[in-house]
């Protein structure tokens, strides 16, 4: 049995099941994963205070499409997408790579343009030449108005499945010049197009297939609907039919020749869940959760599957067929290369891998060492941040969460596989020279003095003496009372975020014998840890930020917090700002007063934010489904006055109030005040009256007036006003003062 936690959106490892388990488990999953995504991505990149710098975006394998006049294949990567040179099947070989923006999700390739277009999830649409396929060069991009996940190119227009967004109509007589002319909001989620003649067909999940007149491109008009009982992700039309993946219901063909009514006319249950399906000839071939199924459609009325192939990992996405062969967009398993020549009998040719899921990211020397789930350690050159280069890897056993560096030793906290000593003194020929196989899942790891710190689950904490790195030995281990996740050691003491069971703080002067000298429990699930002059920065999941003070580690106090928007993973602290990996992106809060932590910055990533490291002026982010993302903060200044939400609010003894002023034109320091009142209007306290320059600011209120007395319990009102040059603004909030 396999140990593992569901940390909010997926199970971090795919169980095995028992029968006809796996449709409840991919069913619940893409539920999930649909809420997430519509309750935060957007097209583009919401950002203040942070620049984009660079990316090493690849990943796993979702979407592929072939051009057959130059043997030339795209396979999706992550956030990015391999030009593979397929000449011979048996070896392909990689021309070229390409970076989007987003996450690759759905790409359209047009033979006689040499244009690939991209869906490009947060991304929207990217146009790339591909006339060099050596040197492709981005033309152009339109950022859709939700999530793009599917994209089809008939004449001039691109027509673009945009998720909550619906149909979107791109004109691209102009390809440097896309503009949107028409759009379609169609009730469901739109996963996936097909055009044919004057009609999209749109794969909307749940909500079926439906049919949109687009003869006037600028008036797209529903003329059709079906509801296929299953969830419809992938759509191929072909002689009147449209041929359905239709999730947990397999492959449905509809007969769409009166497109205003169109008539199931046969079915056939796959196996697993129907992701993707090309249509050649009598044979429709449907990517489902165990492989690739290839089913005969002579016989509308009698579907019958000829052959199968089970390629490796859950393929689930998408699939190509040129040349009596099928290319698969097999996520974990990369691109496959199936010879479907005689389709009874299938059989692999070739593959090429693709990257993982970044878990975990650690910056030294101008390498970033890269935690790669199940694809082990990558090793990016980031001496250019602009242009980070994969220079060398090593593919550990398990799975690899977390990553720290110490010398010329990487070492990987590898899932099941335990802890994994990397020698990267060569980063292009790294070598494992040891290993400590943990009890529990390793998910973190931290050395120091000769130490490696693992974080082990349910299994706690345990102390490998790596002094020497090839021979690791396990000398001392802390059972902690929940899930142990980060871990970070400072003097004598290793702080342990221990999930529900927050923070716990061991003694580690002696490793032979941890002794808990203190323990804080967070609100919600303590998954990171940074110490750092005296406080400790927990990234607490639903909770944001947790400032502790830990200069008595025998007494940890919280003394401040911000509650970041999404899921705070893990956080790092540098120059008097913390940064947290926030699932939705990165945020960087100010923590030079602790008691007081401001929002300066955040960028909203294109994958999942899940761990992150600062060296020198740049944040280096593991973005999950994005590989690596890299990102410069600077302290700019603020471009409105803001009022920021009081802590703690309400509360008794005092609170923090914190505001940002802006620059004013053709005013250096505009005239600032901040003032309490009662609810009757009564001016009670004049907390800032002054001139002050752009920046963000706090000041503490203890609950009295402008004389020293305490006021009564109540509902109080913060006014911030500033007066510069004619210019006159202000903002109000609501303050709880209680006994």
């Amino acid at each position: 049995m396999w140990e593992v936690l569901a940390l909010g959106f997926v199970t971090l490892i795919h169980p095995v099941f028992k029968a006809d388990e796996s449709m409840k488990y991919m069913m619940d999953q893409r539920l999930v994963h649909e809420k997430q995504i519509t309750t935060h991505y957007k097209a583009g990149f919401d950002s203040l205070n942070l620049r984009f710098v660079g990316n090493w975006p690849f990943g796993k394998s979702y979407a592929v499409c072939v051009d057959p006049a130059r043997n030339l294949v795209f396979v999706g990567s992550g956030g990015g997408i391999y030009v593979l040179d397929v000449s011979q099947v048996s070896n392909p070989v990689r021309v070229s790579e390409i970076r989007t923006r987003g996450v690759v999700w759905g790409l359209h390739y047009d033979n006689t343009t040499q244009m690939l277009y991209v869906a490009d999830g947060p991304g929207g649409l990217e146009i790339w030449s591909i006339e060099e396929p050596s040197a492709p060069v981005r033309v152009s991009y339109y950022y859709t108005p939700d999530y793009a996940r599917g994209v089809y190119v008939s004449g001039s227009y691109a027509y673009v499945a945009d998720w909550d967004a619906g149909l979107r109509v791109i004109d691209m007589n102009d390809p440097e010049n896309p503009v949107e002319v028409g759009y379609y909001d169609t009730p469901g989620w739109a996963y996936d197009i097909y055009v044919s003649g004057n009609y999209a067909y749109i794969a909307a999940g749940d909500d079926g297939l439906y049919i949109i007149d687009v003869s006037d491109p600028e008036t797209p008009v529903e003329v059709g609907y079906y509801y296929t009982h299953g969830y419809v992700e992938d759509v191929y039309v072909l002689g009147g039919y449209a041929y359905v993946a239709d999730g947990y219901s397999g492959l449905r063909v509809i007969d769409v020749s009166d497109p205003e009514n169109p008539v199931e006319v046969g079915y056939y249950n796959t196996a697993d869940w129907a992701e993707g399906i090309y249509v050649l000839g009598n044979y429709a071939y449907v990517t489902d959760g165990s492989g690739l199924r290839i089913i005969d459609v002579s016989d509308l009325g009698n579907l019958v599957e000829v052959g199968y192939y089970v390629t490796p990992g859950y393929t689930y996405y998408d699939v190509y067929v040129s040349g009596g062969y099928a290319y698969v967009a097999a996520g974990e398993g990369g691109l496959r290369i199936i010879d479907v020549n005689d389709p009874e009998n299938p059989v692999e040719v070739g593959y090429y891998d693709t990257p993982s899921y970044a878990r975990g990211v650690y910056v030294s020397g101008g390498y970033a060492y890269v935690a790669d789930w199940d694809a082990g350690l990558r090793v990016i050159d980031v001496n250019d941040p602009s242009n980070p280069e994969e220079v060398g890897y090593y593919d550990t056993p398990g799975y690899a969460c977390g990553v720290h560096v110490s010398g010329d030793y990487a070492y990987v906290a590898d899932g099941d596989s335990g802890l994994r000593v990397i020698d990267v003194s060569d980063p292009q020929n790294s070598v494992e020279v040891g290993y400590y196989d943990t009890p529990g899942w390793a998910h973190g790891v931290y050395v120091s003095g000769g130490y490696a710190y693992v974080t082990a689950g349910f299994a706690g904490l345990w102390i490998v003496d790596v002094s020497d790195p090839s021979n690791p030995k396990e000398v001392g281990y802390y059972d902690t009372p929940g899930y142990a996740y980060g871990v970070y050691v400072s003097g004598d003491y290793a702080y342990v975020a221990d999930w529900d069971a927050g923070l716990r703080i061991k003694d580690v002067s002696d490793p032979e014998n941890l002794v808990e000298v203190g323990h804080y429990g967070t609100p919600s699930y303590a998954r990171s840890v940074h110490v750092s002059g005296g406080y400790a920065y927990v990234a607490d999941w639903f909770n944001g930020l947790r400032i502790i003070d830990v200069s008595d580690p025998s007494n940890p106090e919280e003394v401040g917090y911000y509650n970041t928007p999404g899921r705070a993973g893990d956080v790092y602290v540098s120059r008097g700002y913390a940064y947290v990996a926030d699932w939705y992106g990165l945020r960087v809060i100010d923590v030079r007063d602790p008691e007081c932590p401001v929002e300066v910055g955040y960028y909203d990533t294109p994958g999942s934010a899940e761990d992150v490291y600062v060296s020198s002026d740049y944040a280096y982010v593991a973005d999950w489904f994005d590989g690596l993302q890299v990102y410069q903060f600077y302290v700019g200044e603020a471009s409105k006055l803001v009022l920021y939400h009081s802590w703690p609010n309400p509360f008794t003894s005092g609170t923090c109030i914190r505001f940002a002023i802006p620059q004013v034109d053709g005013c250096d320091k505009p005239h600032v005040t901040l003032s309490i009142y009662d609810i009757t209007g009564r001016l009670i306290r004049t907390l800032v009256d002054d001139e002050l320059s752009a920046g963000y600011y706090s000041v503490e209120w203890h609950a009295d007036n402008d004389v020293g007395q305490r006021v009564a319990q109540g509902i109080y009102l913060c006014e911030l006003k500033l007066q510069a040059r004619g210019l006159h603004t202000r903002c109000t909030s609501k303050l709880i003062h209680i006994r």
